[in-house]
């Protein structure tokens, strides 16, 4: 009986779009198109292939592993296979996987009862192969298709977790070859700073941490590869000579124990009900993890029991991937809205038809710039490609140019402030737009904005929406006027609107309790050191740091004010752009009324005498790793430098203390080789309350 034709046409589309996707998002590393949309065409395939065997053929995108590697690199072949994983999207195919694990073992003699399974996260970053000759590092491969990979040994050798040389025990002799897989990625902080920069210097930014990851890996520069801050999860040992164990989880120990960096978070389970348990934790797990994952992997243990269990097709039967809620989706751009920043800057956003990515509903995201939107040439109207990646803001990647019907606009920055109708500019040799007016409305509240956040004055009480409430309401003009507030000011004032499941509106207003804290955190606020006030000005480019720095030489605003653009300058660590920009912040009137308002507040402006003297953790160098429970990072470094410490960002010669949370990162192992001092948080909260 013969193929009905509509069938035989439609495989051939779907075969011809697949592989355009994985062109795109293999090699150029630039999709078109949601995880999950790429999914859906490849099971509709699957399932026309499995139900028309006469049209399965040896080149359709289901009977090969990835996509070609470039040809801008040597190519290398595996020294095994690197097989990716059949995908569950729920509980019930994760039950299924189970199931025919059981019978294939059962018809092969084995009882499943006696099967254990390791889960991991699956990180979503790039797949590579590292290939250990006599113990030390020979070749470092992309997946490629799975079966050829891309030689980038260079640029994987600047990867500090990856080590150069195995870590042997006294008289212990390293396998003759021994191939370790894991996952490169790059932290979501580490992303969203890197696009940062490439947005501010004109360059197309990058579609999600993984694209991140994998453009830095195939850099043809290493020294290109070095400057970004990548990382590793090792995860499997694939081929290996004169070497064998037992288990899955025998091989992750093996990789610890010899230098890898393994996840802290795989779990051995002796049932398969420990699985299910752990793969619902992990969808709530997710966001507090400082990486992108997209699901769990889930393994059975055995090695002898996975060789028996062996492959179908592209996929090994005794490995399945547990897949989260989809982090990209497609939707409509409505329009691209402006907020004004603080400093004037004109910063474009998305705003999109409401869809649910990564668990949660969205309906704005951020645009970078104008140059970075005219690059990925997204209009206004147009479906386009959205990337959430764990607590990361969401971005726009792209438009689907397939689904353009004409109607579509090309965007261009206003040249006049959205807020105050002020002729924005563009000054030379930078990407963004801003307003000129220093009292425009929206500069003011977002400095208003800024001044009461928890790094600078840490005023509880008023958040975000209240000073925007305050502002329209004309009780405040400036950071300043938050201090001269009154009782009467602020008792019944409307803060929001909400709908009860009645359906009737109900209005919510400041209470007594609420506005006697408020009072209260303003009270407070006026004991804050001078470089906390230095920094809640939100003058440009000046940072908490920068503010420490200017406030510790100049010891009073009155100095500060006074001095000259080259003496400033000259302060260790600021140099002539902070300089300008601090003496064009004293050079407003605007400023200097406010700072004028702020000072018969009762705000300091100057160092008090114990901030002058030498303080407990004078000169000592901290540096924080891995996840405190009992104290933020941020509270942490606070404290540090309340006592008279710095807090550094990378472990060093000058470093006196490392302290360790939760899942350290590398820069424990540094520290170990340096023999540096490592507290626990316990010994760091001791150390800090004895210091203070």
């Amino acid at each position: 009986m013969s193929t009905p034709p509509d069938i035989v046409k439609r495989v051939q589309k779907l075969r011809r779009e697949i592989e355009h996707h994985n062109y795109l998002y293999y090699v150029l590393d630039q999709p078109e198109i949601s995880d999950a949309g790429f999914d859906a065409l490849f099971r509709e395939l699957e399932s026309l292939e499995s139900g028309h065997p006469e049209l399965l053929t040896p080149d359709s995108p289901t009977q090969r592993v990835g996509a070609e590697p470039l040809a801008a690199f040597q190519q290398v072949r595996h020294p095994q296979p690197m097989f990716s994983l059949a995908n569950a999207r729920n509980e019930e195919e994760l039950a299924d996987w189970h199931r025919r694990a059981a019978r294939l073992l059962a018809d092969r003699r084995v009882d499943p009862a006696a099967a254990a399974f390791v889960t991991e996260p699956k990180i979503d970053g790039l797949a590579i192969s590292l290939v250990y000759e006599n113990g030390r590092l020979a070749r470092g491969a992309t997946r490629g298709n799975g079966e050829v990979g891309e030689d980038v040994t260079m640029n994987l050798r600047t990867i500090h977790a990856i080590p150069l040389a195995l870590r042997l025990k006294d008289g212990e002799q390293p396998p003759p070859v021994i191939e370790v897989r894991g996952e490169v990625y790059l932290p979501l902080a580490a992303f969203e700073e890197l696009n940062q920069e490439r947005a501010a210097a004109g360059k197309p930014t990058f579609a999600n941490p993984r694209n991140a990851a994998a453009g830095s890996v195939r850099q043809l520069d290493p020294k290109v590869a070095a400057r970004r801050p990548l990382n590793i999860w090792c995860y499997q040992i694939g081929y290996a000579e004169d070497f064998s164990l037992d288990s899955h989880w025998e091989a992750l120990m093996w990789l610890k124990e010899h230098g890898f960096r393994v996840n802290p978070h795989v779990k051995r389970h002796r049932d398969f009900q420990g699985v299910v348990e752990e793969c619902r934790a992990w969808e709530e797990r997710r966001p507090q993890l400082d990486y992108d994952i997209d699901g769990a992997v889930v393994k059975i243990d055995s090695l002898e029991m996975q060789e028996l269990l062996g492959y179908v097709g592209r996929d090994p039967r005794w490995a399945i991937a547990y897949k989260f809620a989809p982090s990209t989706a497609v939707t409509r751009l409505l329009k691209i809205g402006i907020n004004v920043g603080r400093t004037g800057a004109l910063n474009p956003y998305a705003i999109m038809e409401p869809v649910e990515a990564g668990g949660v509903t969205i309906s704005q995201a951020t645009l970078h710039n104008e140059d970075d939107i005219h690059r990925k040439d997204i209009r206004e109207g147009d479906w386009v490609v959205i990337q959430r990646a764990g607590d990361v803001i969401p971005q726009v990647v792209g438009p689907v140019i397939q689904k353009r019907t004409g109607v579509e606009e090309v965007f261009h920055m206003p040249e006049t402030c959205p807020s105050c109708g002020s002729h924005t500019v563009r000054p030379e040799g930078e990407v963004v737009v801003r307003c000129p007016n220093k009292s425009c409305p929206s500069q003011i509240v977002e400095s208003i904005k800024h001044f009461v956040s928890k790094g600078a004055m840490d005023i509880d009480g008023v958040g975000e929406k209240l000073v925007e409430r305050l502002f329209r309401l004309g009780l405040i003009k400036n950071m300043g006027d938050l201090y001269y507030l009154k009782r009467e000011d602020l008792i019944g004032l409307e803060t929001s609107r909400s709908v009860n499941k009645k359906g009737t509106e109900v209005i919510h207003r400041l209470q007594e309790t609420s506005v006697a804290n408020m009072l209260k955190a303003l009270d407070d606020s006026r004991r804050r050191p001078f470089h906390r006030v230095l920094f809640a000005l939100g003058i440009r480019h000046v940072g908490s740091i920068n503010a420490q720095l200017l406030a510790a030489h100049f010891h009073d605003i009155d100095s500060l004010m006074a001095a000259g653009e080259e003496d400033i300058a000259r302060v260790e660590g600021i140099g002539p752009v902070i300089a300008e920009a601090v003496r064009e912040y004293f050079g407003e009137p605007h400023n200097l009324e406010t700072i004028k308002r702020l000072r018969k507040a009762g705000i300091r402006f100057a160092q008090e005498a114990e901030e002058d003297r030498e303080r407990p953790l004078s000169g000592r160098s901290f540096v924080l790793t891995g996840t405190l429970a009992a104290i933020g990072r941020a509270e942490a470094k606070e404290k540090i430098e309340a006592l008279g410490g710095k807090v550094s960002g990378s472990v060093g010669k000058g470093t006196d203390y490392v302290v360790v949370g939760e899942n350290p990162g590398s820069k424990l192992r540094k520290a170990q080789e340096l023999k540096k001092a490592v507290l626990t948080e316990e010994e760091f909260l001791k150390l800090i309350g004895s210091a203070g």
